[in-house]
């Protein structure tokens, strides 16, 4: 790296450490003259970096707020802290973040020294977290992995396990990844069946990102991709109607899509029409949901529903009554 560019890096990264500095102060710290830390303040001006000078006793240089989101400089320990909290935004840990987790997860996980990254997989593959909603844990690994897959536009084999429990493998062209709930998709093109398919992220038991490139193929949205799959899923032995006093996008972050279709009402409410095979346990999702959304519940149908609500509730009050 040129001498002039690493200054200027270091000079960044000293005015994002702290609100603001002297210009002798810069100068000591990077071994040059005041002269030339003004020269590097314009540079850093010229590259987008809203380098602000204060004249006076209290002035000096400090680094605002401007309208594009500049590079930021990370120390080791800072990188290390980024990446395992997007890891934990991508697992859906942080509910409603997790695409855009994964996105920035990506990004940082392609320049992350390998010592570094080795240090992330470490801290991560030693610690656990209580997940705050229904469902098992995405493999971050894989997900960057897949991410990575689609970006570079690379083929893929993968063990898969289908919700029968029959085992196979696929060779695929990765495209996309879409994610529901705590649930991720990969949305692919099956080389093996010669058309578009969608596999849950969860049953992928191996994983194999090769080196052969491929040129992209004419496809059909990802997300309404997965939408068709959830439409034609099995139909469940219960289907409910009920009705949240809470906005669709609150609704549609707690209730995941393979579970129900939600919708905007002509009063503002949000309509769901859900399905389960166990009554009892679609009444309990559905309650704790009304519960977390501190919204009013109502009951449109089946009669059942509301008996087994009510159940719920008796049993809940005779726990506080104990």
């Amino acid at each position: 790296m040129a001498e002039t560019t690493w200054r200027v890096l270091t000079l960044l990264s000293l005015l994002e450490s702290r609100a603001t500095w002297s210009g002798p102060e810069l100068a000591a710290e990077l071994g040059v003259t005041t002269r030339t830390i003004r020269r590097d303040v314009e540079r850093l001006r010229e590259l987008g970096y809203p380098v602000h000078g204060e004249q006076g006793t209290e002035g000096g240089y400090r680094l605002g707020r401007g309208r594009r989101l500049p590079p930021l400089v990370l120390d080791d320990d800072e990188a290390v802290a980024v990446a395992l909290c997007l890891r934990a935004g991508a697992a859906g840990v942080l509910l409603g973040v997790e695409e855009q987790a994964l996105r920035a997860l990506t990004k940082l996980d392609q320049v992350l020294p390998a010592r570094l990254s080795a240090k992330v997989h470490a801290i991560d593959d030693a610690t656990a977290a209580l997940p705050s909603g229904t469902g098992p844990r995405v493999d971050t690994g894989m997900l960057t992995r897949l991410a990575h897959g689609c970006q570079q536009r690379v083929r893929a084999r993968l063990g898969y396990t289908a919700r029968s429990g029959e085992s196979s493998e696929r060779h695929v062209e990765p495209y996309r990844l879409v994610t529901t709930g705590r649930l991720w998709y990969l949305f692919c093109f099956d080389l093996d069946r010669q058309d578009w398919r969608t596999f849950r992220l969860d049953r992928i038991t191996d994983l194999h990102i090769t080196t052969f490139r491929f040129r992209p193929r004419p496809s059909p949205d990802p997300v309404a991709h997965v939408r068709r799959a959830f439409a034609n899923r099995p139909a469940w032995a219960y289907t409910v109607t009920v009705v949240y006093d809470a906005p669709l996008d609150a609704v549609t972050a707690r209730i995941p899509a393979r579970y129900a279709d939600c919708a905007t009402i002509p009063d503002g409410r949000t309509q769901v029409v859900a399905g389960a095979d166990e009554l009892e346990q679609l009444a309990m999702h559905l309650a704790w949901a009304a519960i977390d959304l501190d919204a009013e519940l109502e009951v449109i149908e089946p009669a059942e529903l509301r008996v087994e609500l009510r159940r719920l509730a008796d049993q809940v009050a005779g726990y506080a009554g104990r």
